[in-house]
């Protein structure tokens, strides 16, 4: 069994990057820019956030932060985002999920420029990554996709299983992975909460590679995989004691796996780093380096 280890990862992605923003500083451009919109005191958010920030300053980047209250009205927030929208030195856009209730999450997100949506999530963006188009893809699908590059994993032909079907994790990674992009070509199986047990074992028990994202500590057991099997757990789950665990039985899995990510430390520093990807791309599309 090996670590999938997305620190060591994403700091090589990260070290890239700044090697290039180093250069076109050198050639008199401005540094890439990421703004990031903070809404309430939502204690994961600021861990996320913080990471982001730190982030940009390895790779070189102008990091902005914007918070607002909780209280902050839809109407407010959208004026804002436009705002954003219109500042030529903002390359990229993120606007910290989850919201407050009282805000529609969805108009939020189709009110960000697509081509600062570095979060990947816009309709426009999202249609793109489907079609095999130029895109800012979904950043957590994006980093599994660059972790699996990484470490050289085969997936051409492969027999892939993934356990969830969010539009963050599961539907984007699956279109990926069975797409033909840099990495993919894969035969791809998408599972959620409705499929039947017998089923899901089925699949998972033949899987080359299992994806889980369902929020579930411990969700995936020893016995739902095989020898040999690569397994990406995206789960981060606090327990009452405080400990942070994946959706895998990682002590238990670990046994069977030729590879596998560890929680923390393997697909949340990722998901930073291609955001770090995307944002680049953003600055590269505005100065025509690409």
């Amino acid at each position: 069994m090996k670590l999938l280890d997305g620190k060591k990862c994403a700091e090589s992605l990260v070290a890239d990057i700044a090697r290039k923003v180093a250069g076109y500083e050198e050639s008199g451009l401005r540094k890439p820019h990421m703004t990031v919109i903070l809404v309430g005191e939502h204690a994961p958010s600021e861990s996320y956030v913080k990471s982001k920030i730190r982030s940009c300053e390895s790779a070189g980047f102008e990091g902005t932060l914007l918070r607002f209250p909780d209280t902050i009205k839809e109407a407010e927030l959208l004026e804002k985002i436009r705002e954003i929208n219109a500042d030529q030195t903002t390359d990229g856009l993120i606007v910290q999920l989850p919201l407050p209730r009282h805000i529609n999450q969805q108009h939020i997100i189709n009110a960000i420029d697509p081509e600062k949506d570095i979060d990947g999530f816009h309709p426009t963006n999202f249609g793109r990554m489907t079609l095999g188009q130029k895109a800012f893809r979904p950043a957590t699908a994006y980093g599994i996709c660059k972790l699996l590059q990484f470490y050289e994993i085969p997936v051409w032909g492969k027999h892939c299983v993934v356990i969830g079907r969010s539009n963050i994790v599961g539907k984007p990674i699956s279109i990926m992975l069975s797409n033909d992009f840099d990495i993919g070509n894969a035969t791809v199986t998408l599972t959620h909460i409705e499929t039947p047990r017998e089923l899901l074992l089925d699949e998972t028990r033949r899987a080359d590679i299992v994806i889980v994202a369902v929020g579930i500590p411990g969700f995936v057991t020893e016995d739902m995989v095989k020898e040999g099997v690569v397994v990406i757990d995206v789960g981060i789950n606090r327990l009452e004691d405080g400990k942070i665990v994946g959706d895998v039985d990682f002590e238990n899995v670990k046994k069977k796996c030729s590879w596998i990510t560890p929680v923390p430390g393997g697909v949340g520093r990722m998901t930073v780093a291609a955001l770090m990807i995307n944002t680049l791309m953003a600055y590269q599309n505005n100065f025509d380096l690409v």
